[in-house]
Order: C-alpha cells, then sequence, then structure tokens
C-alpha cells in the first residue's frame, strides 16, 4: 500500500515556475513507476511525466518540465518552467508497480493555476 500527498501547487503569472512535491509513504517507493497526471476543466486526465530508471515526458511539456525522485527521502518532484495559461490544471502523482500498466495509487491533487 502506498499513500501520496501532492504539495506545491499555486497561482503563477506565465512564463513563471512552480516546483510540485509528492510525498510517498511505504518502505517500497523505490519499486513502484511514479507519474504526474494533471486535469484540466472539461477534459480527461493525461499522464504528463513518469519516472523509474528513465523518463518519460508528453510532448506538451517537453523541455519545459522535470521529473525527479529521491528514493531515500521517498519523495517525487515535477519541476514546472515556462508555464503556459495551457497547463492549468490539478496535478496528481500517482504510483503503479512495475510491469503493470494501471496506476493504482493516486493523491488528493493539487491546483496549479497560471495566469496570463
Amino acid at each position: 500500500q502506498v499513500q501520496l500527498v501532492e504539495s506545491g501547487g499555486g497561482l503563477v503569472q506565465a512564463g513563471g515556475s512552480l516546483r510540485l512535491s509528492c510525498a510517498a509513504s511505504g518502505r517500497t517507493f523505490s519499486r513502484f513507476v511514479m507519474g504526474w497526471f494533471r486535469q484540466a476543466p472539461g477534459k480527461e486526465r493525461e499522464l504528463v511525466a513518469a519516472i523509474s530508471g528513465t523518463t518519460w515526458y508528453a510532448d506538451s511539456v517537453k523541455g519545459r518540465f522535470t521529473i525527479s525522485r529521491d528514493n531515500a527521502n521517498n519523495t517525487m518532484y515535477l519541476q514546472m518552467n515556462t508555464l503556459k495559461p495551457e497547463d492549468t490544471a490539478v496535478y496528481y502523482c500517482a504510483a503503479k508497480r512495475l510491469g503493470l500498466d494501471r496506476y493504482d495509487y493516486w493523491g488528493q491533487g493539487t491546483q496549479v493555476t497560471v495566469s496570463s
């Protein structure tokens, strides 16, 4: 079982930066693939970045967002630079076991609002 808690959301002007954090409980954090999803009003939830031994990014955030993790402290981060109004969404961290397709564990979400 993994419990996830996000923090770091807020209001920022276009072009600004934010860093999201995801604190995880449990002793097997390093065994999970971790991901950041987002959901904007009226849109489906989408995966924006994931990390295990390697990283993956959605095209819409590539070059602007950086995902990282600190296994010693059970924490994952999403550094978001050059933010755009279209990045406005609720951001969720999620975890899945290696080899599985579905993310089974989710945080409660943190709001990111980018003003133009």
